[in-house]
């Protein structure tokens, strides 16, 4: 269950490069990461505290990724869980599936691939708070579902990425994003310094939403990213 704005994730995983590769990379999507690196520290985690999202390597020192699943699964958790393995046979996907896996990446994958799967699985789970319908900020508000947006109670019509850019920035208030962050998840591209198509949404983005007077939104940090603050001054 999601007690914060902050996912909370369980990360299970013998390969301490490839652990750490991971969790810097959730660290900066905004995701609170806890590593373990065995089936007995697994054990441990699960039994000792609560998270939002499980994603376990299939083969363990002292066991495997499924003893952890079936465990999680006892304790009638029902955060969704993605098992990481090399192997790719359909038998151990059944396992996986039949103890309550959610979702099953073979490695080597690519970090995007493994962002959308979590993304995926969150949106899917009932106790998520970004399926929350209206997200707001000092007079501003935008309607997920309806697609919409209001500032001073004035509807401002926004294009679907300019939409997309905008809420990604609003779950994500207090916090600094990075351009590359918002790159691959607005547009699914590989950030280049070459290219300018953030700070060129950004600029649409404040030209629609900061006009009229209105409070400044989105800021810059130089270097980094764009952020839009907790409360509006």
């Amino acid at each position: 269950m999601i007690k914060t704005d902050v996912v909370k994730i369980l990360y299970i995983e013998d390969n301490i490069k490839m652990a750490e590769s991971v969790k810097k990379g959730l660290t900066e999507l905004g995701y609170s990461v806890t590593l373990g690196y065995n089936v007995t520290e697994a054990k441990k985690l699960v039994n000792t505290e609560l998270f939002d999202l499980y994603i376990l390597d299939l083969l363990l020192p002292g066991g495997n990724g499924l003893e952890i699943c079936k465990q999680i699964r006892s304790r009638e958790l029902s955060a969704p869980i993605i098992l990481l393995t090399a192997l790719s046979n359909i038998e151990k996907k059944i396992e996986g599936f039949d103890l309550g896996a959610d979702d099953y990446i073979v490695k080597p994958f690519e970090f995007a691939e493994l962002n959308a799967r979590i993304k995926n699985l969150l949106k899917r789970a009932p106790n998520y708070k970004s399926n929350e319908n209206i997200l707001r900020v000092g007079d501003l508000e935008i309607d997920i579902v309806k697609k919409s947006v209001k500032r001073n109670g004035q509807l401002v019509i926004l294009t679907t990425k300019e939409f997309n850019l905008l809420e990604y920035l609003l779950r994500n208030k207090g916090r600094v994003v990075p351009k590359a962050e918002l790159a691959l998840n607005i547009w699914e591209l590989s950030f280049d310094t070459g290219t300018n198509i953030v700070e060129v949404y950004i600029n649409y983005l404040r030209k629609k939403i900061e006009k009229d007077s209105l409070p400044k939104l989105i800021y810059t940090q130089v270097g980094t990213g764009y952020f839009i603050p907790e409360e509006l001054v």
